[in-house]
């Protein structure tokens, strides 16, 4: 088991006039109105750091906080490559099925706790979803992560990846510029995809294979939304085989999965930007797993 954690929040004025066990259960919808009550029985909610009544009316800028005690964590892949490090920076493969930073069910089965035991000041400059794989780049120094944090927004760091989608692409070179911003979700409340009122997003999707029924794309993003390549591939017409959550024009199935399910393949494989402290352009590759391999790079691999 984990040593629990402590989730802290400061409501805004939507919440005024609630109970704090309302506004729980319809911002929290993991988690049954009954599961919640009990979280109270138990002690486990706070209200200006004083034990939580349910039926308390909430307001403006209350701060609750949940202390959620330790609880057993689904299994993981533990192991990650180092690409490259110094003082600076470190960069790691990461495998599929390892989530990058704490979320929902998982707070040290996470790339960001595993690093940490070796880089303990070590902080993520992005994130990558639970399923794909390749790399993260982590800051050792808070002038490091100042240059690299004003890179990324400057869109000097560019990402290159690979992804295999259902269907085969009659254009070898792909440009998608679908929004993409919160959308309903049965299960969570909501989920980011293809939405006219969501942030300008940009990815190029180029065809490095064909196959029967499927394709093997390169794609190259100037911004990062999340979930932004599954989206967008799925907005072209090529959702990605096996993803349980998007379809066809970029929004979620009839009966969607979790963002975090797998199926899916989709790999990190390329970071290029300057470094944030000696200016030299660094090329950092993580190499593509098997599913995610030309028939030639396969073929190769085999050889050697």
């Amino acid at each position: 088991m984990n040593h629990g954690w402590s989730y802290r929040e400061r409501v805004g004025p939507d919440a005024a006039g609630l109970t704090v066990l309302e506004y729980l259960a319809a911002t929290r919808p993991h988690s049954t109105t009954a599961e919640w009550a009990g979280r109270f029985t138990r002690g486990e909610v706070e209200i200006e750091g004083v034990r939580a009544d349910p039926a308390a009316l909430l307001h403006a800028g209350h701060i609750i906080v949940w202390h959620r005690p330790p609880w057993d964590e689904p299994a993981v892949p533990s192991h990650f490559e180092v690409v490259f490090e110094d003082e600076a920076i470190v960069a790691v493969d990461k495998p599929s099925g390892l989530p990058t930073m704490p979320a929902g069910g998982f707070l040290e089965h996470t790339l960001m706790h595993l690093l940490r035991q070796r880089f303990p000041e070590a902080s993520p400059l992005h994130r990558l979803g639970r399923c794909t794989s390749g790399l993260v780049l982590f800051a050792r120094t808070h002038a490091a992560g100042s240059a690299l944090a004003r890179a990324w927004r400057d869109h000097e760091v560019k990402k290159t990846y690979r992804a295999l989608a259902d269907g085969v692409a009659t254009a070898d070179r792909i440009e998608i510029d679908a929004a993409i911003g919160p959308v309903p979700h049965p299960q969570l409340g909501s989920v980011h995809a293809a939405s006219a009122g969501g942030r300008a997003s940009h990815s190029v999707a180029t065809v490095l294979e064909r196959g029967a029924d499927h394709t093997l794309f390169r794609v190259d993003i100037a911004t990062g939304r999340p979930h932004q390549i599954r989206i967008h591939l799925a907005y072209a017409g090529h959702p990605m085989v096996g993803d349980p959550l998007y379809d066809r024009g970029g929004v979620i199935k009839d009966r969607p999965g979790l963002p975090g399910d797998g199926g899916y393949f989709l790999h990190a494989e390329q970071l290029t930007f300057s470094h944030p402290i000696t200016g030299d352009t660094l090329h950092l590759r993580a190499p593509s797993p098997a599913a995610l391999r030309t028939t030639a790079e396969a073929s190769l691999s085999d050889t050697l």
